[in-house]
């Protein structure tokens, strides 16, 4: 199989700096390297053919021959070929780069130093707190840096050692065949430094578990799923490392009338048979107090009712939703004798015109009928 054009590969072109190269090069062994795709039997093949093209056009001798002669001109199998070699140079320091990232490593000897991590609290609020917004206190477990040691994890009186497998880096090399790959130190765990006499109170650790309590500012129109970003409330880094950040999710509970979709309310309007049927004014609930709709004559079940300017205004729109009531005529129940024979009584005088009375159940019929004699 004939091997791919090399800035091909790297996706440069052909007059592409030194730099241009070496990004192209990290780019791609940071997406290809086996570590990363272990199910992907093709990322070490992707990460190969990476390598060699980088060791070509980085190299200052082998860049013209291969520009002049291509795959020829730098085959160590072809006549005069250039062919390759382990100690180019650039490439050690592009490598190491690649695996400082891979493996969350931090350049110039801070890679003991860790950010906090992120913590997330989950917040239950109401549909009237979520579209009028409101302020709570909440209390949520961390991890803080112990009092006892300030944090070293040392017995009071005593100082954490340099670690001596890797000298305080925080990080030893392993070699595999021609490479050096940087991995956390086995001893002290990245850390740099070991423990002789623990601090008592956090046991060796540095930090306790610990609550606090803070207050959260619930904007106005919060959704499901929206969340709030306390800035550096996580927990506390190590090392001196930055805290973390606390994100409060919201989560809405079920409402009793309304049920929300996005900036817009919905209900059902339960409405009796003789105001659906003979019209009338009726009072629905609004978040902002009640309205009242009026209802025509002959309003049939599924007739929907837009009130605009009744839903939520969501965090980032401009003007609130609307509310839509849905129409539920309520079928009478627990009748009495009387109100049976009144009932009787209409449905007689309202067969004798069904068609008239009866516009939709006597279409259905038509259409059955159709059906079974067609």
């Amino acid at each position: 199989m004939a091997k791919r054009d090399y800035y091909e590969v790297l996706g440069v072109n052909r007059d592409a700096s030194e730099e241009d190269i070496k990004k192209a090069y990290r780019k791609l062994a940071m997406k290809w390297h086996p570590d990363r795709n272990p199910d992907n039997p093709k990322a070490e093949e992707h990460f190969k053919e990476a390598k060699e093209a980088y060791e070509v056009l980085f190299d200052p001798k082998k860049r013209p021959a291969y520009d002049q002669y291509g795959h020829a001109g730098v085959d160590p199998s072809a006549a005069g070929g250039a062919g390759f070699g382990h100690g180019q140079a650039g490439f050690g320091d592009v490598f190491n780069d690649v695996f400082g990232e891979i493996f969350g490593g931090a350049r110039g000897g801070r890679s003991n130093v860790f950010r906090g991590a992120d913590l997330r609290y989950n917040l239950e609020i109401t549909l009237e707190q979520a579209a009028h917004g409101f302020e709570t206190k909440i209390r949520i477990p961390t991890l803080a840096d112990c009092a006892t040691c300030h944090g070293s994890g040392a017995k009071p009186g005593t100082q954490p050692q340099t670690c001596a497998t890797c000298r305080g880096a925080g990080q030893v090399r392993v070699s595999q065949g021609p490479f050096s790959i940087a991995q956390t130190c086995p001893r002290c765990h990245g850390s740099g430094k070991t423990v002789a006499h623990p601090c008592a109170a956090c046991s060796g650790a540095g930090r306790i578990k610990n609550q606090k309590t803070l207050s959260v500012k619930i904007p106005v129109g919060v959704d499901e799923g929206d969340r709030v970003r306390l800035s550096g409330e996580g927990e506390s880094g190590v090392n001196g490392g930055p805290p973390g950040d606390l994100y409060v999710q919201v989560h809405l509970k079920a409402h009793t009338v309304f049920q929300r979709d996005h900036d817009d309310l919905h209900c059902e309007m339960p409405v009796s048979f003789t105001v659906a049927a003979l019209g009338g004014e009726i009072e629905i609930p609004t978040l902002d107090g009640s309205a009242r709709i009026k209802v025509p004559n002959e309003t049939q079940s599924g007739k929907t009712f837009r009130l605009r300017g009744k839903g939520i205004k969501g965090v980032r729109s401009h003007s609130p939703g609307d509310l839509f009531c849905h129409v539920v005529v309520e079928t009478p129940v627990n009748l009495t004798a009387r109100q049976r024979d009144l009932l009787q009584e209409f449905e007689a005088i309202s067969q004798k015109d069904a068609a008239r009375h009866n516009p939709r159940a006597k279409g259905w019929f038509d259409k059955v009928k159709e059906f079974f004699e067609g």
